[in-house]
């Protein structure tokens, strides 16, 4: 497994992991409705790239094959972080949040926040996220539960001005 930056062409892998993660991580938490809502299978392309190449993501490869992705982005703000069902629990996570520390540290940045699904809640607190505030956003008519959480860092290196 190696943790890269994100590179043009890489977009729609990110969203098969994305699909995966949504539609099968994340099932046990939430209905097929609210699923199809948050990940529908139908989607348009050039607007997911567009979107993939602004987050910059970090990305998780195993073998040359996109596993897992999360990006943050200069303020502190976690928008996506998922892993592929099929890597699920094999350390990906770790390394993706691990590295997202250290960009923090990197930048300068003091409080790491997210908006995070239920599924994602025990991984997110396990590293010293707490729940701001429940959360329920609607997407595509569906309501999702999901809670802000937010983690306040200790900077080693704190940016000076």
């Amino acid at each position: 497994m190696q943790i890269r930056e994100f590179r043009l062409g890489d977009e729609p892998a990110l969203r098969t992991v994305f699909y995966s993660a949504v539609h099968g991580l994340a099932s046990r938490d939430y209905t097929p409705e609210q699923l199809d809502a948050w990940a529908p299978r139908a989607y348009d392309a050039a607007r997911w790239a567009e979107r993939m190449q602004t987050l910059r993501p970090f990305v998780v490869e195993d073998a040359g094959r996109i596993a897992a992705y999360a990006s943050v982005n200069p303020s502190g703000f976690i928008d996506h972080f998922f892993v592929a069902t099929s890597y699920a629990r094999r350390g990906l996570g770790t390394l993706l949040m691990t590295r997202i520390h250290q960009a923090a540290e990197e930048q300068g940045v003091a409080v790491l926040e997210s908006h995070v699904s239920l599924t994602a809640q025990p991984f997110f607190k396990k590293f010293g996220f707490t729940i701001v505030e429940q959360r329920l956003p609607v997407v595509s008519g569906v309501a999702l539960s999901n809670a802000a959480m937010r983690k306040e860092l200790v900077l080693e290196h704190p940016v000076r001005s």
